[in-house]
């Protein structure tokens, strides 16, 4: 009996009731934690991007790019924070003599950032 290209590259059958299995496995991956900026890439890839997520995911790069994502984002995000208080002149002293405004200002702030992250990092 001819013996198949998976065979012949080494690979091996395992005989599950009647049929012949592959004896596949995966490679160990590294654990890396994933954040709320990586869940919702992780989201996305599975609703809009299935090809992109399904070749991440067998090529075992799925949680590597994720937690790329993650900490893209994350570091980002404090930076437009940051960037966007001082363009806007957010200062500890407005927060002091006007808490309200401080926090409204702040919280747009964020906002802005945060769709500024989903636009260019998460939906990419």
């Amino acid at each position: 009996m001819e013996k198949s290209l998976f065979e012949q590259q080494g690979g091996a059958y395992r005989m599950v009731g009647d049929y012949q299995i592959p004896n596949l496995t995966l490679p160990d991956e590294p654990e890396y934690t994933i954040g709320i900026w990586g869940q919702r890439r992780l989201d996305y890839l599975k609703k809009h991007k299935r090809v992109l997520y399904t070749n991440l995911l067998t090529s075992c790069k799925l949680s590597e790019h994720l937690h790329e994502i993650d900490i893209a984002a994350f570091e980002r995000r404090e930076l437009l924070i940051e960037q966007m208080m001082k363009s806007q002149g957010i200062t500890e002293q407005l927060k002091a003599d006007d808490m309200m405004a401080w926090v409204g200002k702040v919280n747009n702030i964020r906002n802005c950032a945060d769709e500024i992250i989903r636009n260019e990092l998460i939906y990419d």
